[in-house]
């Protein structure tokens, strides 16, 4: 998604939490994984409850860059890989692994951790049209156009109602 979104979708960490917990619990009923491999820097919360939840002690990173000033995706670079014993558990092909982010958007993240891990089972908390075929779990689809205000990029303010109000 480029350039600012028309609809603003704030999440608070109660919400969050107990997304990324409804997830966890989506995901304990579809198999058990070796690993997590988190897509950071926005999979590192709900990567930490989901491997409380289940029970993974091992958790691995990727860092892909792509949103450059929190509104416009670039260009994507992997600043971090994901480490070679991560990748070789259970034949090399991602399939003993549970990758985990915060959202799909376009979906263009996702691609390059599938090419990566390409059995692995993704999960993200939020999604949204573009990248929902990228991911195998998810719990809340957002529309395209919709921007999510994560609670760790946010602080309390004042939030102006949806409709605008009439002119005094």
């Amino acid at each position: 998604m480029s350039g600012p979104a028309d609809k603003a979708f704030p999440v608070s960490w109660d919400q969050f939490h107990r997304d990324a917990r409804a997830l966890a619990w989506r995901l304990a009923g579809i198999g058990t994984w070796q690993a997590i491999v988190c897509v950071t820097r926005g999979g590192l919360v709900p990567s930490a409850i989901v491997a409380r939840e289940l029970n993974i002690r091992v958790i691995e990173t990727i860092g892909v860059a792509s949103y450059h000033d929190y509104k416009t995706q670039g260009d994507l670079q992997v600043i971090k890989d994901v480490s070679p014993q991560v990748v070789g558990l259970d034949g090399g092909d991602g399939s003993a692994v549970l990758i985990v982010d915060d959202l799909v958007d376009t979906g263009k993240t996702a691609k390059i951790v599938r090419n990566i891990l390409p059995k692995a089972h993704f999960a993200t908390v939020y999604a949204k049209p573009m990248g929902r075929p990228m991911v195998d779990t998810f719990i809340t689809e957002v529309s395209q156009d919709t921007w999510i205000y994560f609670p760790w990029d946010t602080g309390l303010a004042f939030q102006p109602p949806i409709a605008e109000p009439p002119n005094r």
